[in-house]
């Protein structure tokens, strides 16, 4: 509708309110429909005084309901800290699929390979996503106590992290910032609202709460991959292999008081990706399904050898699952602490605080943690199908 501002509406006072009602009465009785969708912000423009009397209610309620929106549209920031890794290379892709998270960086650590070929593959795998607007911070190459000998699982994900393929080398560059440096960064930019999603050992997470003592304060969850919950380990029976790659990190985070959820291979183990999804994302035409059946090989070879499985565990698309929607999995909460020497170096031990022991402990001063003890595995590879066969 187009009005015309003419002489009798450039009057003033109560002439100029008159002359504005005339006009729109006119307008109702000779043009209804219109009328209906008349717009209220363009009147509250034109004629900000006859707005304030007429709609203060309708105006509040639309700008209320304009926030409502935005934030319900807003998405959870989070950083990946990882070691590529073919369960890595999924992760990523799930994450970068899912609109419910928005990834403003890769962060990498030995685990799966060395550091740095995690920081290659974290190159390559933007690049195949096209995503290299996302910066990649390299982290440590040595334990957080050093001089501790890496276990690496290339034996797992091939020696190149990526099934063998041998991929052309990434033509981007990692940025100067260390990992650590790049995890307070964020924090202190966004605090509260970062979510580090952790897929290898915790060296990178540890220095940043060495770096900044506010780091467990600002960052705003720590989802990470750790710890055999009531189950043997994937390493020996006592040890998870992240928790194992560095138990003296592990056991700093656990303990830095920032708001943590653990996801442990009790959990991971009960999420598989079978033979037949592999057949699925084989004939599907996603992008990310397509370029994972390429070097799924290994991944299930590996499995089939270590555990005569017909498929393979989605230990890190789980934890992203986790980031994306935590409705999937219960939790319970307590104190972990981690066996840092010894024969069960690498064990985690989760006390829920049920009884009150009389001599004092490492445990009872110590922040709690929360612990997935449960997970819907069937809606979780159905979400992880869905983002790759869509991609």
């Amino acid at each position: 509708m187009t009005y015309k501002i003419d002489r009798q509406i450039r009057l003033s006072g109560q002439c100029r309110a008159k002359a504005w009602k005339e006009r729109i009465n006119v307008e109702f009785q000779l043009n209804r429909p219109k009328f209906e969708s008349f717009n209220f912000f363009w009147y509250n423009h034109s004629n900000p005084i006859q707005s304030r009397k007429w709609f203060p209610l309708t105006a509040g309620l639309i700008l209320s309901s304009s926030m409502a929106d935005v934030a319900a549209k807003e998405t959870k920031k989070i950083i990946i800290d990882t070691d590529p890794g073919i369960d890595d290379a999924m992760a990523i892709f799930v994450a970068l699929q899912s609109p419910e998270v928005q990834v403003i960086g890769l962060t990498t650590i030995y685990g799966n390979v060395y550091t740095t070929l995690a920081t290659r593959n974290a190159l390559h795998l933007l690049e195949v996503a096209g995503r290299i607007d996302i910066p990649v911070a390299e982290g440590s190459h040595v334990t957080i106590t050093k001089g501790t000998k890496l276990r690496i699982a290339d034996f797992v994900h091939g020696a190149d992290g990526l099934g063998n393929q041998n991929f052309p080398p990434p033509k981007g560059k990692p940025i100067e910032q260390s990992a650590a440096a790049f995890l307070v960064e964020q924090a202190s930019l966004y605090p509260g609202k970062v979510t580090v999603v952790a897929l290898g050992p915790l060296t990178n997470i540890a220095l940043a709460t060495q770096l900044d003592p506010e780091f467990a304060k600002n960052i705003g969850q720590i989802i990470l991959l750790g710890g055999a919950f009531a189950v043997n380990g994937n390493v020996n029976p006592a040890a998870e292999a992240n928790i194992f790659g560095d138990p003296d990190a592990a056991d700093m985070v656990f303990t830095c008081g920032a708001d943590i959820l653990a996801m442990g291979i009790n959990v991971t183990h009960q999420v598989v990706l079978t033979d037949a999804d592999r057949e699925k994302l084989a004939m599907s035409n996603g992008k990310f399904a397509q370029y994972l059946c390429k070097i799924l090989d290994v991944y299930f070879s590996y499995h089939h050898d270590a555990y005569s499985t017909k498929g393979v565990y989605l230990h890190d698309p789980a934890v992203v699952v986790a980031a994306v929607d935590p409705s999937l999995f219960t939790y319970t909460e307590g104190v972990v602490r981690v066996q840092t020497n010894g024969i069960t170096r690498g064990l985690t031990i989760l006390y829920n605080k049920q009884k009150r022991f009389g001599e004092v402990t490492e445990w009872c001063d110590k922040p709690t943690v929360k612990v997935a003890v449960t997970v819907d595995a069937h809606t979780v590879v159905k979400l992880v199908m869905e983002r790759l066969i869509e991609s």
